[in-house]
């Protein structure tokens, strides 16, 4: 329906499918969407961004054919038959339709601001800690000079690209308490839904691959290389690594440039520690290494994850509660739009472990539970403290930002179970109302 309301040749673009609700957990191909879409390129992602499906004339826009090779950190699916493209690319691959589509407009982007705002004081997110594109900083920026900011914006940039960002920093100063520059976003690898996360061990339903390096690893060394320069020029580094090789590997490149360039105040990130090996989780407290997980995940992967991996590396999979015993700092987030935005879904799930299936009643691997304390500190002040803003925000203390919300129960009180349908009444940024549910 979409489709028939764009002018030919206009970009349908959007997604968010999960082939793993659909019976089978069949991977779409173009051949499902081609005949509603003749005139249309389509590019459509899974709900991670880590894999999309294009129709026939995307791919054709793309020069993406049977002969095309796979990218480096990436993969074009293809039929095992015919050799030709099915539609799907798996990570860097999708870069090869990205380059093609038509960047969006100055309008169209100050509006998408507004729409994700709204959702942000909606549901009570008063500060993000965005991976930031080269083409959203001038968003953020003119929202910033006409004061229409509603949420604090601590930005991170594509670390391929760090030099920029310095330069940009010491000609114009690293930011203020709305919107401030927040050092650089890397990946290592893929995603478990796209079986593109990298496990030492093969996939338990995929035999044929562990998973694979992302595009910013190559050449060999190279994010070594980023990470080190980065971190002597005094930026922080949030690198994602989600299978347990990946966490492994960004954990021998921490401590490598830890050795190397000697003591500081530098707060490494991993962005999701995923699944991890046990002897790791240790590991990361003794290089202070801070663990940004997303806690809706274990909810919503849990009902598939087994599958994937097999059962004896979900016991450390969203190990929240080792994580905490071992002295990890962990700071949550939502990873929107993969995950909701409310950060009450997080922590209800990072307290009750219940997959959506309602298949676990008790939690899934009830023994990485955390309590509602240490839940809402991880949003509040582990998240300040993992952008080196503790001292203005993240408790509520006298001199700190005057960023509210009042909630319509008591979630410290209530049975966990019922802290998903508690209701954000408001949300109060810098002193002032952004969001009134009533």
């Amino acid at each position: 329906e979409r489709a028939k309301a764009f002018p030919p040749g206009r970009w349908l673009t959007g997604g968010n499918w999960d082939h793993e609700q659909w019976p089978g957990a069949p991977l779409p191909r173009k051949e499902w969407i081609d005949p509603y879409t003749p005139n249309t390129p389509v590019f459509v992602t899974r709900l991670d961004g880590h894999m999309g499906l294009a129709n026939s004339l995307a791919l054709r826009l793309a020069g993406i054919t049977r002969e095309t090779p796979d990218p480096p950190g990436g993969t074009i699916v293809r039929d095992p038959q015919t050799g030709e493209p099915t539609g799907i690319l798996k990570d860097a691959a999708m870069a090869l339709v990205y380059r093609v589509i038509p960047e969006p407009s100055d309008r169209e982007y100050d509006e998408a601001l507004r729409a994700a705002m709204r959702e942000a004081a909606r549901v009570g997110v008063t500060s993000i800690q965005d991976i930031t594109e080269w083409a959203h900083w001038p968003v953020y920026r003119r929202a910033r000079q006409q004061g229409t900011l509603t949420v604090r914006v601590y930005a991170r940039t594509p670390i391929p690209e760090w030099e920029r960002q310095r330069e940009l920093v010491a000609r114009e100063g690293p930011g203020d308490e709305w919107l401030r520059f927040g050092g650089f976003k890397g990946f290592v690898d893929g995603s478990l839904g796209s079986t593109t996360a990298l496990f030492f061990e093969p996939y338990a339903d995929a035999p044929q691959t562990s998973g694979l390096l992302h595009s910013q690893m190559f050449p060999e060394g190279i994010m070594k290389q980023r990470i080190a320069a980065a971190d002597r020029a005094g930026f922080q580094c949030s690198i994602h690594a989600i299978g347990d090789k990946a966490n492994a590997l960004l954990l021998d490149i921490f401590e490598e440039v830890i050795r190397e360039n000697g003591p500081r105040d530098r707060r490494f990130r991993i962005e999701h520690a995923q699944h991890l090996r046990p002897q790791d989780i240790p590991r990361m407290a003794r290089l202070g290494v801070i663990a940004s997980v997303q806690p809706y995940h274990a909810i919503d992967d849990g009902r598939w994850a087994e599958k994937r991996i097999g059962r004896e590396r979900c016991k450390t999979t969203y190990a929240f509660r080792s994580l905490l015993d071992a002295g990890v700092r962990v700071t949550f987030g939502s990873d929107w739009p993969v995950a909701p935005l409310n950060p009450l879904l997080g922590i209800y799930a990072a307290v009750t472990r219940k997959t959506l299936d309602g298949k676990n009643p008790n939690g899934w691997f009830p023994e990485q539970k955390i309590t509602v304390e240490e839940a809402v500190r991880a949003y509040t002040v582990w998240g300040a403290y993992a952008e080196f803003a503790e001292a203005v925000k993240g408790s509520l203390e006298v001199g700190k930002l005057a960023d509210v919300i009042v909630l319509s129960r008591d979630i410290f009180a209530i049975p966990p179970d019922e802290i998903a349908q508690v209701e954000v009444l408001y949300t109060i940024v810098g002193g002032k109302i952004v969001h009134a549910a009533r």
